[in-house]
């Protein structure tokens, strides 16, 4: 019985420390990822977002263009145009050509922000072992982020990543209610400079927009 029983620990431990290590191998992905991210001078990218609902059916569908240097963004898609330097946040609602003006918390910027959303990992999330997969002839790694406790938004995240490029290429949000929202970016090139005008709104290109500031 006791031989048993050091048998069952000693093989929980090495699947406790191969796990162990291959986490640090999906984090240093991340990490290098996030880190070409967060300091590339220029990324424009072009994006399809879908959300599906849990009984399978498509909920809604988008496409978009993103300028993104760091922090900072500037998103553009049919239904609206969103700007945010680093702390004041644009939103332009074509439809009606209006424009609200906020300060997002954290936590809701994570919700538009190319760069958080990649930095999810960052924070109360256990990641599994990369696992390669081949599209398109290209291999790319694919890494599964569970949240360490029940109070985080998302039952899972996967995301979808060029090792050799270091791009984010597909990311897959579970949210706890069964509702999958599915972003995949194409077109993705990380020479440009943009300063920090690209990412203000600016009011004399809109001139009869309607601005409602919720500061």
């Amino acid at each position: 019985m006791k031989k048993r029983n050091f048998f069952t620990l000693a093989t929980l431990f090495v699947a406790l420390l191969a796990h162990s290590q291959q986490s640090a191998e999906a984090r240093a992905l991340l990490d290098k990822s996030y880190a070409a991210f967060e300091t590339s001078k220029g990324i424009h990218l072009t994006f399809r977002a879908t959300t599906t609902g849990s009984d399978g059916s498509e909920q809604m569908a988008m496409e978009g263009t993103a300028y993104i240097r760091g922090n900072k963004f500037k998103l553009e898609t049919n239904e609206m145009d969103i700007w945010f330097d680093g702390t004041t946040q644009w939103v332009l609602m074509k439809e009606i050509n209006e424009v609200n003006i906020s300060n997002p918390t954290s936590e809701e910027i994570t919700a538009v922000s190319p760069l958080a959303l990649l930095g999810i990992y960052r924070n109360g999330y256990l990641l599994s072992a990369p696992v390669s997969r081949t599209i398109h002839g290209k291999k790319l790694q694919l890494i599964r982020m569970t949240p360490a406790t029940d109070n985080k938004a998302y039952k899972s995240v996967d995301a979808l990543i060029d090792p050799n490029g270091l791009a984010l290429k597909e990311v897959m949000l579970t949210l706890r209610n069964g509702t999958i929202q599915m972003i995949t970016i194409s077109g993705y090139n990380a020479n440009h400079n943009f300063s920090d005008a690209e990412f203000r709104f600016d009011r004399s290109r809109y001139p009869h927009a309607e601005i409602i500031d919720l500061r």
